[in-house]
């Protein structure tokens, strides 16, 4: 079915986004993959082609426009393309509204420049060792010293986490305020006893950084509070819808994507004296396949649709983020075991779409918790 979201004009930027992935990004990600890190001019060319800050208003060098299908079509085209490792989607999707929502207006000419620039490499520490999904078990803490928080704690599996220039840690600013007692910090590169410990070892996605952090009596100036203190819980709250329907265009993407590659394959992959794609058991693996990405993909771009008239519900987001990303990681299995032996070389894309999308179903909140918030407001 032809695709009624996109206009003209969303079409010229998806060309942009393939011109700027086949010069900037494709020649090079082999490299940043055994690098585990990319390069930071990538940053800067994205700034310079027009792809970082695409919501930021233009007076602080952005894109102006709220439009999210823009941000659909940059994280289908990476995804298409197997690009992992420029985690553009954070940047914008994730992290800048925080920015443009919650920043004062010094914050912002500090900071947002070199945001759509490409010269401040954003990051959002919340995870930590024992504490994912449940904001609760934040230790990460900030002691009130009247000009300045003193901030202690650890992160881990931070996206960004070795080349960001700037981190929205979520801490701990009153002991006893369980969620509600949580506030943002950005804490910049160079500060005192902000340290970075190991870029993680991770099965996929290996040329995007993922790193532990650490704070060490880091003196975080009061300047450096985004939003409210105590007020973080409801800040990351409203942002959370945003981020997995993000999570959910570009899981559809992924599987459309793994779903073509694998139909050409089995049609030129002969077994028993002829192609795959001529058995039984193989058209309806294909069948079935394409069948759920059609219908998952009309559900998503619903969402694209709802989001952009700022209707779109956290239940419905969060209907996308499970389904789409468990559709993917299936589809990758699938599609794997059809490519045979072929299908576990790392030389072949499959592979890659196997090990790169595992994760989806667990950052941005995990299945679990995504169905445990459906089932909550439907059953109290």
């Amino acid at each position: 079915m032809q695709r009624e979201i996109y206009t003209e004009e969303h079409e010229a930027f998806r060309e942009t986004v393939r011109a700027f992935l086949a010069k900037e990004v494709l020649p090079h990600h082999d490299r940043w993959e055994r690098a585990g890190i990319v390069d930071r001019s990538a940053w800067t060319a994205a700034g310079a082609q027009g792809l970082l800050g695409l919501a930021v208003p233009e007076e602080y060098g952005g894109g102006g426009s709220a439009d999210f299908r823009y941000s659909a079509v940059l994280a289908e085209e990476f995804t298409r393309a197997g690009a992992s490792g420029l985690a553009l989607g954070l940047h914008n999707d994730i992290i800048g509204p925080y920015l443009t929502s919650l920043g004062d207006e010094e914050q912002k000419r500090r900071w947002l420049p070199g945001f759509c620039s490409g010269e401040i490499v954003t990051a959002i520490a919340m995870t930590e060792p024992g504490a994912g999904s449940d904001l609760q078990g934040i230790r990460t803490h900030a002691v009130d010293q009247g000009d300045h928080y003193l901030l202690n704690g650890s992160k881990t599996f931070i996206s960004n986490g070795i080349i960001a220039d700037l981190v929205v840690v979520v801490a701990r600013t009153t002991p006893e305020g369980g969620a509600h007692g949580l506030s943002l910090l950005v804490v910049e590169r160079g500060m005192p006893g902000f340290e970075r410990g190991r870029n993680l070892d991770k099965i996929g996605q290996k040329a995007q950084d993922t790193a532990e952090l650490f704070f060490n009596d880091v003196r975080v100036p009061k300047a450096n509070l985004l939003g409210e203190e105590n007020g973080a819980f409801v800040s990351l709250m409203r942002n959370l819808a945003q981020e997995r329907l993000a999570i959910a265009v570009s899981a559809i993407a992924a599987a459309e994507h793994v779903v073509e590659i694998t139909t050409e394959y089995v049609k030129q992959r002969e077994a028993f004296g002829r192609p795959l794609g001529k058995l039984q058991h193989v058209r309806f693996e294909i069948a079935e396949l394409a069948t759920e990405c059609a219908v998952t993909r009309a559900f998503v771009d619903r969402c694209i649709t709802e989001h952009n008239r700022w209707a779109l519900t956290p239940v419905d987001a969060s209907m996308a983020k499970w389904w789409a990303t468990e559709l993917q990681k299936r589809t990758a299995d699938r599609c794997l075991q059809l490519h045979g032996g072929y299908g576990y070389m790392a030389e072949y894309p499959v592979a890659k779409a196997f090990t790169d999308g595992r994760i989806q179903t667990i950052y941005g909140g995990t299945t679990e918790i995504m169905k445990e918030i459906i089932g909550r407001s439907l059953l109290g």
